[in-house]
């Protein structure tokens, strides 16, 4: 039994020499990496990436009973974006990538559900710098849906869109300008923009300016990429976007316009309120009816969104 007890304590004794050692050897570590930081703090690896995901989700939810003023008795929406980025940077070379998304929900007990926003955009450019904040760079976006989408009438709801009806793909050689990490201006004289309306329904209508039947269109065009990022206050990011296409083969003096803003408005580190205002023209996309005069064409599309709720920066 002595023999036994012995054991034990050499063997804590052992243990507790052991666990010093390391702290020791431990504290001896961070002491020395901050003496050599101190030191010299130009002894550093150059930092490749910088990557971001920043999301938001605003849920708003109503009820009435027996309310004299009226209204819905139920209604529920949800809004979701997410805005992830991966930027790398080595010597001359730079490579961005952006994934910019949008989902809203809203159902009532009058109108029913539908969504109130429907987003997919995905870029990646890639550059080699020549000087002065310009860039030889390459670009390839893609612009579409998740879900269905309808223009509703009182008694009606018509197809008007789904994913992949319509895509907008752009392969774009080009000139990028960057003077800093706030903006970016993207210059191609000669852009290859490829539609696709796969439905067979959306096609057989000639939606969004394919051959009737067909599920494709290809343009050549000029093309131009503003983007601009700014803190304006402690808590307030202004986030904006304007792309611009002129169609060589096909009226070249209608430029299709896509201009997207989101001011984000930080409360504290979860909660935020966000507002967003896209705008978009195509001179393709003929399915607005004039009230005045019963024909249909083409329209400046305005969405406005905004909503307070959960926001996380990583």
């Amino acid at each position: 039994m002595k023999k036994f007890t012995l054991s034990i304590a050499c063997l804590l004794m052992c243990f507790m020499a052991a666990q010093a050692q390391n702290d020791w050897m431990k504290t001896s570590r961070e002491e020395a990496m901050k003496k050599i930081k101190k030191e010299d703090p130009t002894d550093t690896i150059p930092r490749l990436w910088r990557k971001g995901l920043n999301l938001n989700i605003n849920i708003n939810q109503g009820s009435l009973s027996n309310w004299a003023a009226g209204g819905d008795n139920f209604s529920f929406s949800l809004g979701s974006t997410v805005y992830a980025y991966a930027f790398y940077k080595n010597g001359r070379r730079s490579w961005d990538n952006i994934a910019d998304l949008a989902y809203g929900y809203i159902n009532t007990t009058s109108l029913g559900g539908r969504k109130s926003d429907d987003r997919i955009d995905l870029t990646t450019k890639y550059g080699y710098d020549i000087g002065r904040h310009w860039y030889v760079s390459g670009l390839v976006n893609l612009r579409t849906q998740f879900t269905n989408g309808y223009l509703y009438d009182k008694d009606s709801a018509t197809l008007t869109s789904k994913f992949f009806s319509p895509a907008y793909v752009l392969l774009s050689p080009g000139f990028d300008y960057k003077p800093n990490n706030e903006f970016s201006l993207f210059l191609s004289p000669a852009t290859s923009r490829f539609v696709f309306v796969m439905d067979k329904y959306l096609s057989s209508q000639g939606a969004y300016g394919v051959d009737t039947g067909k599920h494709f269109k290809y343009e050549i065009g000029a093309y131009l990429s503003a983007n601009y990022i700014k803190t304006v206050a402690k808590n307030i990011t202004y986030k904006g976007r304007l792309d611009l296409f002129s169609d060589y083969l096909s009226n070249p003096q209608n430029i299709d316009v896509f201009f997207t803003n989101a001011l984000e408005l930080k409360v504290n580190k979860w909660i935020s309120a966000l507002l967003t205002v896209d705008m978009i023209y195509d001179d393709d996309v003929k399915q607005f009816e004039n009230k005045d005069t019963g024909i249909k064409g083409p329209a400046l599309q305005i969405k406005q969104v905004i909503g307070v709720g959960f926001a996380a920066k990583f």
